[in-house]
């Protein structure tokens, strides 16, 4: 017993450990998984927090707030480009879209509060946990604070949040996957339709009118390089370079010749006008499916180690230049500019997309380049800018964007007597969004490598998460066993409606092809989880393509409407 009053008395003097335990356990309890099912780290830090704060453990000071302001900043930050670029052009559609199913998932839900006769921290909460939007609960958190009420309902309405955000958030992720990924398919039609529908659609999209690249249908197949001794019938003859990868283009292969042994000379990315003997040993470069693998084509595979140990490079690239947005996967491959590159990936918001000879470029849009470090960085000129990998981040941007975003969100209108304002955290979320795009506009300031976004998002949100828990952890049973069966109602009700009327809008309305309908409405309700979901029923990555832009929209609208749940 004395190992346990010094480990609660060590918890309560040291605060700090506690949230790190939360932290830990959280993020492990996340991992786990039962068939397709998950409570998802958000969800499990809560929860551990909740649990752990049954010891009464104080605490103080702005930990909190710090790490709520990273996590939006972070969030804007990433989606900044794809939310502006939206805003005009190709996009407006599918913004349209976003911001009437956000409009859509706070009214359903307001309604539903307004009918259960939800305090301003139940409401908040359902709309958090139905909508499966955790950074309302800061948001509310805040909104909370600035009302004109008692300080003892202050406390009650906010400690009540994470309460009511854990009870609906469970079938917020799990219903809202299980709508999207299995009877989404079935109201469009049925599954074994849309499924032939998307299939059409990716025939579709790999074809253009100069020719057909194979080359580029699956983004997540690696590229690699090969080693062959040119035995086959083509090589009868000494053949150039340049004749070669023509030949190999005839079979609907895009691939390069990296290097050439000739006796006991190897030359490595030769120029166009070397010649290949019979009997050299080469090395293809391409994407792996497409590598070939006919011994007729060229001859037989061989296993030299020594040809295949050199330097290649593979970088990220940011498109930034005007003469490169719009135009489309299968014009790049065109281009003479990038002779040897080959695309491993285009990532948009973070969500990779699937790569098709006409996927359109975007400003904002990540591709990784691989190839010759002398043709890579010639493309990368082309592109944009090259963000080559660093552990270093612009913190003068992350500092003042931050303190300047809050500052301006600080800023309250009053009302009728009422104070309103973006808040704080709303004014840190716009400040990421315009930081973001800028970045995109000029990308020689404002880096912050993958990696930091990824601890601001996480570590960031879940830090607060964890502070939330352990300071709700006293009231959190009392709580739930107030609201009891009629916040779990409450919660199904304001995810499923949305939802149904989002697939019905996107179909009747918008008339979005049904793969990019699915992932329209996961993006706009920013329901990753159920983008996931969709891709595995439909065996594509299409649905990503409706994703992004929504997602870019949804995320910033759906946490600024906890503002409104909290003041309606």
């Amino acid at each position: 017993m004395e190992i346990v009053h010094w480990f609660v008395d060590t918890l309560r003097e040291n605060p700090a450990i506690a949230i790190f335990i939360t932290l830990g356990l959280g993020f492990l309890v996340g991992k786990l998984k039962y068939k397709n099912f998950s409570l998802g780290t958000v969800t499990s830090v809560l929860l551990i927090g909740v649990l752990i704060g049954q010891l009464n453990i104080p605490v103080a000071g702005p930990l909190k707030e710090v790490s709520f302001l990273l996590f939006l900043f972070s969030i804007g930050y990433s989606v900044g480009p794809q939310f502006f670029a939206s805003l005009r052009g190709s996009g407006l559609k599918q913004v349209i879209f976003a911001v009437l199913i956000c409009g859509l998932s706070l009214g359903v839900t307001l309604i539903t509060a307004k009918l259960f006769h939800f305090n301003p921290g139940e409401s908040a909460g359902l709309f958090g946990g139905a909508q499966t939007i955790s950074a309302v609960i800061g948001v509310a958190d805040e909104t909370i604070g600035t009302l004109n009420v008692s300080s003892a309902d202050k406390t009650d309405w906010i400690n009540i949040v994470p309460v009511a955000y854990a009870v609906t958030y469970i079938f917020g992720t799990i219903g809202s996957a299980w709508i999207l990924g299995n009877l989404g398919p079935m109201l469009l039609g049925g599954m074994k339709k849309v499924r032939q529908q998307t299939e059409d659609l990716e025939r579709t999209m790999n074809q253009d009118a100069s020719s057909a690249d194979p080359a580029m249908t699956k983004a997540w197949s690696p590229v690699t390089h090969r080693a062959y001794k040119a035995t086959g019938e083509f090589f009868s003859t000494p053949r150039t370079i340049e004749e070669t990868e023509s030949f190999f283009e005839s079979k609907g292969l895009r691939l390069f010749i990296d290097r050439i042994r000739h006796e006991n000379d190897i030359v490595s990315f030769p120029k166009a006008d070397a010649t290949i003997h019979h009997g050299d040993d080469i090395v293809i470069a391409g994407r792996s499916e497409f590598v070939v693998e006919d011994a007729s084509l060229i001859g037989e595979e061989v296993v030299d180690s020594s040809l295949l140990s050199f330097s290649v490079e593979q970088i990220p690239v940011m498109v930034a230049s005007k003469k490169v947005i719009g135009t489309t996967v299968g014009d790049f491959r065109t281009s003479p500019n990038n002779h040897g590159v080959v695309i491993v990936n285009i990532k948009r918001g973070g969500v990779e997309i699937p790569l098709t000879v006409s996927t359109r470029l975007e400003r904002g849009d990540i591709l990784t380049l691989t190839g010759p470090a002398a043709q890579v960085n010639k493309a990368a000129a082309v592109i944009g800018y090259a963000d080559r990998p660093t552990t270093s981040s612009d913190m003068i941007l992350i500092g003042l964007g931050i303190a300047i975003g809050a500052l301006i969100g600080s800023l309250a209108l009053r009302i009728g007597g009422i104070p309103i304002s973006l808040s704080t955290s709303g004014g840190a979320l716009i400040s990421g969004l315009i930081c973001g795009w800028l970045r995109s506009k000029h990308p020689t300031f404002g880096f912050i490598p993958e990696q930091a976004i990824w601890v601001f998002n996480n570590v960031g949100l879940n830090m607060f998460i964890a502070v939330i828990g352990l300071a709700a952890g006293p009231t959190f049973i009392s709580g739930l066993q107030q609201m009891g069966w009629h916040m779990l109602v409450a919660g199904v009700i304001s995810t499923t409606i949305p939802l149904l009327l989002a697939i019905w809008i996107g179909n009747k309305i918008f008339k979005f092809h049904p793969a990019i309908n699915l992932g329209c409405v996961a993006g706009a309700r920013t329901t990753t989880a159920a983008l996931g979901a969709i891709q595995d029923s439909l065996h594509s990555t299409i649905p990503a393509m409706g994703y992004t832009v929504t997602y870019a929209v949804g995320n910033t609208l759906l946490i600024l409407c906890g503002l409104i749940m909290v003041l309606a």
